[in-house]
């Protein structure tokens, strides 16, 4: 059966007692400077200070003990393995996380941190699910793809399910990143599924430098082997098949911003709303500054994906 709602639904009943429901933001000088209405979802506060210990949360609860015998394996350039080994933690299982050895070295240490084996890689998707490939093979383990797998998508899709449960009035828009997809599919089957294909728009927003899945939602083919190189290191993956599937159906428009941008818009948010978030969850609002006439006197709610840095290495 298609992924729908109903899943995300039953995804938040079943990781809610181990996350947080994290709280809605707003900035009064923000909302000026840009003439509209901004309501940010601080998923940055999240379970291991990202959005993903919500798809893998889901993942790892929603398998049976004979499956987790022999562990979990992903790949990931940082938080969705971070994630997955606190997750299986929690289910006392083993975790091993294929990275690119071009990762930040916060994530790097954040996955080790929660008890994960860390694998190195070439930062090309070939080389991670080469590896991963070979670690399944060479050990058994289940592999918990970081967003191809109706698992994690659902789970993600909690964090919307939250949004429109938080905000006391209808939206026009709703954005995220997207880097893989898990997110804003999600995100996408909440939004037309509960508040009608017109009433809202979804809107994903990429790096200039990472636009593959831009390119794919344009043309309608889905872009395979892309080599981004961009800041925003949590939307370095291509978009999946399952994620491209859903965002062609239920996304209405994908927009691109600079890596200039992209590091405006984090400074933006770490002095206007006073928190910590990574490049990957300004990419957003970074698209929104790019083209402010496009989004002029609208009520816009956005998902801030991380909050997991360099604090040694900042981008200014």
């Amino acid at each position: 059966m298609p992924l729908s709602i109903a899943d995300v639904r039953d995804a938040h009943g079943r990781i809610k007692p181990y996350i947080h429901r994290t709280p809605m933001l707003q900035s009064s000088q923000l909302n000026a400077h840009l003439d509209c209405e901004l309501l940010f979802k601080a998923d940055n506060m999240q379970k291991v200070g990202a959005f993903k210990a919500r798809g893998a949360c889901n993942a790892v609860f929603s398998m049976e003990e004979d499956s987790l015998s022999k562990g979990v394996v992903t790949h990931s350039s940082g938080n969705h393995g971070a994630a997955l080994a606190w997750a299986a933690a929690m289910r006392k299982t083993s975790c091993t996380v294929v990275m690119p050895n071009n990762a930040p070295q916060a994530k790097k240490d954040a996955v080790i941190s929660y008890g994960a084996t860390v694998v190195y890689c070439e930062p090309t998707m070939i080389a991670r699910e080469g590896a991963v490939a070979s670690l399944m093979q060479q050990f058994g383990a289940s592999l918990v793809h970081p967003y191809d797998d109706d698992r994690i998508i659902a789970g993600q899709g909690t964090a919307a399910l939250e949004t429109l449960e938080q905000i006391e009035q209808p939206i026009d828009i709703l954005m995220a990143p997207v880097g893989g997809g898990g997110l804003l599919g999600g995100c996408a089957l909440v939004v037309k599924q509960s508040l009608g294909i017109d009433a809202t728009q979804v809107i994903g927003a990429e790096p200039e430098m990472a636009n593959d899945a831009w390119q794919g939602y344009k043309s309608g083919v889905r872009v395979t082997n892309f080599v981004p190189n961009t800041i925003a290191d949590g939307l370095r993956a291509n978009l999946g098949v399952r994620n491209f599937e859903i965002i062609t159906e239920h996304v209405d428009d994908i927009v691109l911003t600079s890596e200039a941008r992209i590091v405006e818009a984090m400074k933006l948010i770490w002095t206007r709303l006073k928190i910590i978030v990574e490049p990957s969850a300004a990419v957003p609002l970074a698209a929104i500054m790019d083209q402010p006439n496009l989004y002029r006197g609208k009520r816009i709610a956005i998902i801030l994906t991380g909050g997991n840095l360099d604090l040694d290495a900042l981008p200014w």
